[in-house]
């Protein structure tokens, strides 16, 4: 079987995209990568040529069975895309269990990757916004909680035939592009980064492994951050006056019960954290909407907003591991 990786679409990557233009990622099993490819790389040449996107699935690692498709196009276009792949694994699915009668057998799941941030403009206040594209496409939607291993993306699994996914993903298409302004600087997840073989992931899809190296759809920003509380302000720039010409700038939304764990005594951990990292970052005094979470943004070199990223989540962890804990005690207190 040819890969086809290499047609994998980049050309959105370090910059912030053009609002008629949608990137939509997805996370499929090996097995479902080569029915997509197909051949000689036939079948995604032929949905890039039916359609009219740049489509393609990221290389195989060893001991992952997840591997990464990528669609890029107007939102109907990329739809219609979707629409055509979920139809090829739905064929193939038949073909590989002819005597199935099951009511499932006509449809699949797919398991699309969506930034943090924009979770709330695919779910909407109260979950209006999922529930209207439930009932007008018959697909069922399940959005993760968490984001996953050192990533700022969360799952939405959108389960149904190939017609309905469509339908779904160009819905949801639109949503994104409308808003798509909150999306940039999304640590974009890379299956194998952060799993069992390289550290320890909790319930909270955040990894204490070793830290390794990611793409980010960040760009550079120049543009001051909203307002930062004491001890919270960013870092000065370098002490020569120049800094690196390859600064991003990435946000990350953090639940405001968790921002003191975070800054610490009289903002220590923070201190430590941009010490050790080498990024600027400043938190928001107050929530950014009705979620409650509060705004982290941090600058620097891409290698330096990675590791504050994980410090971040690390952070996160343990404070997580530490309540969990101081539960239990109150529960076995109270028993």
């Amino acid at each position: 079987m040819a890969d086809s990786d290499a047609q994998a679409p980049n050309s959105r990557e370090g910059s912030p995209s053009p609002p008629e233009i949608l990137s939509l990622r997805a996370l499929v099993s090996t097995k479902d990568a080569g029915i997509i490819i197909g051949k000689g790389g036939k079948n995604v040449a032929d949905i890039r040529e039916q359609t009219n996107v740049k489509a393609g699935v990221s290389k195989v690692i060893q001991g992952v069975n997840d591997r990464v498709l990528t669609v890029t196009g107007d939102a109907q276009n990329v739809a219609n895309a979707y629409r055509l792949i979920i139809a090829q694994l739905i064929e193939a699915n038949s073909a590989s269990s002819p005597t199935t009668s099951s009511p499932t057998s006509s449809s699949v799941s797919l398991r699309l990757l969506i930034s943090h941030n924009l979770m709330g403009t695919i779910i909407g206040r109260g979950g209006l916004k999922i529930k209207a594209i439930q009932d007008s496409t018959g697909v069922r939607m399940v959005a993760s909680k968490d984001m996953l291993p050192q990533s700022t993306e969360r799952i939405v699994e959108v389960q149904g035939g190939a017609d309905a996914i469509g339908s779904a993903v160009e819905q949801i298409g639109k949503c994104l592009l409308e808003d798509w302004e909150r999306g940039q600087g999304t640590v974009l997840f890379q299956p194998g980064v952060g799993d069992e073989r390289t550290g320890r992931r909790n319930a909270n899809g955040f990894s204490s492994g070793s830290f390794e190296s990611r793409r980010s759809n960040g760009d550079v920003s120049t543009r001051q951050p909203r307002g930062t509380s004491p001890g919270e302000s960013p870092q000065a720039p370098p002490a020569n006056g120049a800094p690196p010409a390859n600064l991003r700038t990435q946000n990350i939304s953090i639940p405001s019960d968790m921002v003191g764990c975070i800054i610490g005594r009289k903002g220590s951990k923070i201190t430590e954290i941009r010490r050790l990292s080498g990024s600027k970052i400043s938190i928001a005094k107050t929530p950014h909407d009705e979620t409650g979470e509060r705004m982290f943004t941090i600058i620097g070199t891409p290698e330096a907003n990675e590791k504050a990223l994980f410090l971040l989540y690390n952070q996160l962890e343990s404070e997580k591991e530490r309540r969990v804990g101081r539960e239990a005690q109150m529960e076995t207190a109270q028993a």
